[in-house]
C-alpha cells in the first residue's frame, strides 16, 4: 500500500491504533452482524474493535468469533458471567490501546463513512472529548434528529472549548456512544463505569466538568435505535430509581470541588430534573405501583440540590418544575397526560404531511473536511 493510500485509508505504521470502538454484547444476535459491519466496512481502517460479550445467551458470541476470526481487527472478550453493559465497557476500555475510544452499543450502527469523519476532526481539534451527531431510528424504520443538534453546530469545526465556555453541551444526552473520548484522559481521571443502568452519567458529567478541550462534530454519525422492548430502560423496573444515586454522584464532585465546579450546578441540577422527569414519563420505565415514590424523590432531589438564586425554565417545562418542587404528583399527572395527547396529535398530523424518511433512504455525510448533518426533518 502507497503512502497516500494508507493516508486516505486511516492505516499507519503505527502499532496503536487511532480509535478503539468497545462494543458491549448481550442478546444482540438479530443486531450485532449489522452493527459490525457498519464500523468494519468503512474505508478508514484504523480502529481496533473490543467486543465484549457480556456472557450472552443466545448465538452473539458465536457471531463474534466469526468476525475475530476473519477480521483481525475484531477482538472476541467472552465473560464467564454477566456483570452488565457498565461492567462491559469497563473490561473493553482495560484492554484498548487507541488513542480514543468510542463506547458504541451493539444493537446500534455507524453511519457511512462517519470514521473518516471522525478522524478528520479528531486531527484538526485533538479534544479530550468529541462529542459527535446522532439520529434515532424507530422501529418503523423513520429517522428523527436529535432535537438538541443546534448545540454541535457551534462554534465553527476545529475550535475546541470548555464546559465554563459552553456549559449548554451538558444539556446533551448523557450517553457514552455519543461521545469519543480520549483515552489516557479517561483513564487518568480513574472513571468507571457504574454496574446498573443509567451508568453513563456520573461518567459523562465528570468527564465534561474536568475536560479542558472539547470539541463538536454536528454531521450524523451514529444511529440510536428506539427502542427495542428489552432495553433496561424500557423494561419496567425499579431499577431506575438507581439514576437518584448517579446524580447524588455527579452532584458530590460538583461539591467536592466547589470553588471550581460550582458554576455548573445550576445548569447540571437542571439536566437531572429533565432527566428524572424524562424516566418518569416513559410508559415503560418505571412501574405502576413505584411511581408516586419515584416521583416523591424527585420533589426531595428538587429541594436537596437546587442551586441558589435558582430560575426555572420557560414554558411548560417551568410548570412542571414546579410541580416537582411541590411533590404536587397528582396535578403533574394531569398535565402530563394532556401535554401527551397534544404531541400525539401534532405527530399524527406532520403524518398526514408526507411520507416518513427511513434508513434506506439515509443520505452519507459528507467527507473528511466536510462535516455536514443530513437533513431527516
Amino acid at each position: 500500500m502507497t503512502d497516500a493510500a494508507k493516508q486516505a485509508s486511516g492505516a499507519t505504521s503505527r502499532t496503536a491504533p487511532r480509535i478503539s470502538i468497545v462494543l458491549p454484547v448481550f442478546g444482540v444476535e438479530d443486531e450485532i452482524r449489522g452493527c459490525l459491519d457498519s464500523i468494519l466496512t468503512q474505508s478508514f481502517t484504523d480502529v481496533e474493535v473490543i467486543a465484549v460479550d457480556d456472557h450472552s445467551r443466545d448465538r452473539s458470541g458465536q457471531i463474534l468469533d466469526e468476525y475475530a476470526a476473519r477480521d483481525p481487527r475484531v477482538r472476541a472478550i467472552h465473560l464467564g458471567r454477566s456483570g452488565g453493559p457498565g461492567n462491559a465497557r469497563n473490561t473493553g476500555l482495560d484492554l484498548a490501546s487507541g488513542d480514543y475510544v468510542w463506547f458504541v452499543d451493539a444493537d446500534d450502527l455507524l453511519v457511512g463513512e462517519s470514521l473518516a469523519v471522525v478522524g478528520a476532526q479528531l486531527a484538526r481539534t485533538e479534544p479530550d472529548v468529541l462529542l459527535i451527531g446522532f439520529a434515532r431510528l424507530q422501529p418503523s424504520g423513520r429517522i428523527e434528529p436529535n432535537a438538541w443538534r443546534h448545540v454541535l453546530r457551534e462554534p465553527a469545526p476545529g475550535e475546541v472549548f470548555t464546559l465554563a465556555d459552553r456549559p449548554e453541551v451538558i444539556r446533551l444526552t448523557m450517553t457514552s456512544w455519543s461521545k469519543v473520548i480520549r483515552r489516557t484522559f479517561l483513564t487518568g481521571l480513574g472513571l468507571r463505569f457504574e454496574p446498573g443502568i443509567h451508568e453513563d452519567v456520573p461518567l459523562t458529567c465528570v468527564l465534561l466538568l474536568n475536560a479542558k478541550r472539547i470539541a463538536t462534530l454536528d454531521t450524523v454519525c451514529y444511529l440510536y435505535r428506539e427502542r427495542r422492548g428489552g432495553a433496561l430502560t424500557n423494561t419496567p423496573s425499579d431499577d431506575n430509581f438507581q439514576i437518584f444515586a448517579r446524580y447524588e454522584e455527579v452532584f458530590g464532585v460538583i461539591d467536592a470541588r466547589r470553588g471550581e465546579f460550582d458554576q455548573f450546578r445550576h445548569v447540571v441540577f437542571d439536566r437531572a430534573i429533565w432527566h428524572y422527569t424524562t424516566v418518569f414519563g416513559s410508559p415503560n420505565a418505571v412501574p405502576r405501583g413505584c411511581r408516586r415514590a419515584f416521583f416523591r424523590r424527585m420533589s426531595e432531589h428538587f429541594a436537596r440540590f437546587r442551586p441558589v438564586s435558582y430560575t426555572y425554565p420557560p414554558g411548560l417545562h417551568g410548570a412542571k418544575y414546579r410541580l416537582v418542587e411541590r411533590d404536587a404528583y397528582r396535578v403533574y399527572i394531569t398535565v402530563s397526560a394532556v401535554n401527551q395527547a397534544r404531541i400525539a396529535l401534532r405527530k399524527t398530523l406532520r403524518g398526514h404531511r408526507g411520507g416518513a424518511a427511513t434508513s434506506r433512504d439515509w443520505p452519507r455525510p459528507a467527507g473528511p473536511g466536510k462535516p455536514g448533518e443530513p437533513d431527516v426533518s
